[in-house]
């Protein structure tokens, strides 16, 4: 078991420089994630690679499986092997392993820029729930590793795992991760129209179609017409997972 969770720790990511982390300033970090757990529906929790373990745990429930924000601390990477299906761990070892692999081939400078996003089930009462992580960058040491990071927890807007993603802030391009070529693909994220915004943006205040239409002054159809382009751009099947995708990818 123990192996297992220090197949997380790879070398790729191994802290050279432990004399660089300065943990006077960890509060600091922790009073901003509860800040943000606080005004957020998503989970939020603080890796510290070089102690490998949690620092931080929101008491968000998505991501705790019915257990304590202080267990899920305790716990640290172990909650993946107790709470994630076993069938899907090796992928998180496997985009682990790209992930850190293609984050070292980016200029140390621009590190904090980029993030990734992956979708795995947790298993909560018996049934499987399927999440999405958002992993970035929160401190780094001299040379580039990173010494800690923030991971957001929220739904995902898939219905399977997977979806490996390296994004850049502030760019429509990322990368996808292919487990059957081992390669990174570049990709590019989906854009919105004006009108195709204004319909999401309307739902997400809770309009109906109708009302909607009345707002923008268009027709019923023509609002049809748009959510059926959202859904078909953001590959997803209704409203709900339409705005969640859109958020989460920063469309609107």
């Amino acid at each position: 078991m123990d192996n297992c969770i220090n197949e997380f720790f790879i070398p790729d990511n191994e802290i050279r420089l432990p004399e660089e982390l300065d943990y006077s300033r960890v509060d600091e970090y922790i009073r901003s994630a509860e800040a943000f757990s606080r005004s957020s529906y998503q989970s939020v929790y603080i890796i510290d690679y070089f102690r490998q373990n949690f620092l931080y745990v929101s008491p968000n429930p998505m991501f705790l499986c019915g257990l304590s924000p202080e267990r899920v601390k305790q716990l640290g990477y172990r909650f993946y092997l107790d709470f994630v299906p076993e069938d899907e761990q090796p992928m998180l070892l496997t985009l682990n392993k790209a992930g850190f692999g293609f984050y070292n081939d980016i200029p140390v400078h621009e590190r904090k820029n980029w993030y990734i996003s992956y979708d795995f089930h947790i298993i909560n009462n018996g049934r499987k729930i399927l999440i999405n992580h958002k992993l970035t960058p929160l401190a780094l040491t001299s040379d580039g590793r990173i010494w800690l990071a923030l991971c957001v927890v929220s739904a995902a807007t898939h219905t399977d795992a997977g979806h490996i993603e390296m994004h850049r802030v502030g760019s429509s391009e990322y990368f996808e991760y292919s487990t059957v070529s081992r390669r990174w693909i570049k990709k590019q994220m989906p854009s919105l129209s004006d009108g195709e915004k204004s319909v999401l943006t309307l739902s997400i205040q809770g309009y109906t179609m109708s009302e909607i239409a009345d707002k923008i002054c268009l027709s019923p159809d023509t609002i049809k017409k748009y959510r059926k382009r959202i859904f078909e751009k953001l590959d997803v099947r209704n409203i709900s997972e339409a705005i969640v995708a859109a958020t989460n990818n920063k469309l609107l």
